[in-house]
């Protein structure tokens, strides 16, 4: 397994570690712990002097908010150091503002807990992590390099001394490169209950994406059915008056015989359109009716097994009937089977969905298939989707979306 961090390269190789990057990265992180460091005792030296100089005429409190933002930069900073020793993402857990304009980004930080965290992680970082990054760097180079340069006859053993604890330097520096970044990824990396506040921004995202395109199809329909649809029942009743008009086998009734089938075929496939987008049966009878009626025009046999114990919820019910739809024109389209079934069933508050397929298999959800549409879909509901389909077939999707009826 590839190492992600200093600490596990160090443990895994210990002897070829010594030849990889990752002795160079600790010291790279450590020495810049010392510059940050000395840079912020500098500036919150600095600013805390002015802000208490000032506070007697209240004109302090600016000064010291400044030093609590100041704290997010040295955060974000060292959360970019640590990919130095470790690889594994830090996200930034800080939430956009709820609203534009810098006073709403400054009362939003001031009420995150997470910037008082980097507040305490940058005052321990200019008290003692940098101080203590340059005590590891004078043990492992200075030292030596003193002890080695003032050797003589009597002190040699001195310089022995230094040697072994310059060999020993690269095990040295990763040490407490690896524990200090240890130390800021505890201090700077996102708490559940932040994690959790994002991922309830996410699906509460997805839910209006849903809810948005449901009001996006049915005004859809609306307009075709009440416009393009009439101007074609329009049009039919002129071909219909010019008929009237037209000698009979003259080259323009031919004409008029094309044009009006033409228009019959585009009305047909203008009406199939409609259905698929708002289906009527969908809404009168429910999901299995609906199902039932699309496999009915199926182009390959498919068998409908859906037993659920009542209708579901409107907005569940669409976004399910899609789902279904999709997966099974994914089946026409690319699957090659010659038979399909659709199974579903409703057991301890989930709906549990199975489409299968006798086709040649070899389905990637990873390839970027219309298997990724519907595992959003299914992950906006909450779900989770399976994908079992070896080369050769079957295929079969397994989905489970939570459901509660009132």
């Amino acid at each position: 397994m590839r190492p992600t961090t200093a600490w596990q390269a160090m443990a895994q190789h210990p002897v070829s570690f010594l030849t990889s990057s990752w002795p160079w990265r600790s010291l790279a992180y450590l020495s810049g712990g010392v510059v940050v460091g000395a840079a912020a005792v500098l500036v919150f030296g600095l600013g805390l002097a002015a802000g208490l100089a000032l506070l007697v005429v209240l004109l302090g409190v600016a000064p010291l908010v400044g030093l609590v933002l100041a704290a997010t930069v040295v955060a974000t900073v060292e959360r970019r150091r640590l990919r130095l020793v470790d690889l594994d993402h830090l996200p930034d857990p800080h939430r956009a503002p709820d609203a534009p304009g810098l006073r709403a980004w400054v009362a939003t930080r001031l009420k995150e807990q997470v910037t008082w965290r980097e507040l305490t992680f940058t005052l321990l970082s200019a008290a003692a992590l940098w101080w203590l990054d340059l005590l590891v760097l004078g043990f492992s180079f200075a030292v030596p390099a003193v002890l080695i340069a003032s050797v003589d006859g009597e002190t040699w053993p001195w310089a022995v001394f230094g040697a072994i604890v310059l060999l020993a330097s690269p095990y040295t520096v990763t040490s407490w490169a690896g524990a200090r970044a240890a130390m800021a990824r505890t201090f700077l990396a996102p708490r559940n209950r932040e994690l959790g506040e994002e991922l309830r921004e996410v699906r509460a995202s997805q839910s209006r994406l849903l809810d948005s395109f449901d009001a996006e199809r049915v005004r859809i329909e609306r307009d075709l059915h009440d416009g393009a649809q009439q101007r074609l029942v329009s049009l039919g009743m002129t071909l219909g008056l010019l008929r009237l008009e037209t000698p009979a086998g003259s080259p323009q009734a031919e004409l008029l015989t094309q044009a009006e089938s033409q228009l019959a075929t585009v009305h047909k496939e203008l009406r199939a359109l409609i259905r698929g987008l708002n289906p009527p049966v969908l809404a009168d009878h429910g999901l299995v009716a609906a199902i039932e009626d699309y496999a009915g025009r199926f182009p390959i046999p498919v068998t409908v097994d859906l037993k659920l114990p009542e209708r579901l919820p409107r907005k569940l019910e669409t976004t399910m009937y899609y789902l279904l739809n999709e997966a099974m024109t994914n089946i026409a389209k690319h699957s090659g089977a010659t038979t399909a079934e659709v199974r579903g069933r409703y057991h301890s508050d989930l709906l549990i969905f199975d489409i299968t397929d006798d086709g040649h298999g070899g389905v990637d959800p990873a390839a970027g298939t219309g298997v990724t549409g519907l595992a959003d879909r299914v992950a906006a509901l909450d779900g989770r989707m399976r994908v079992s389909s070896p080369a050769g077939g079957p295929t079969l999707l397994h989905v489970e979306v939570p459901c509660r009826f009132a």
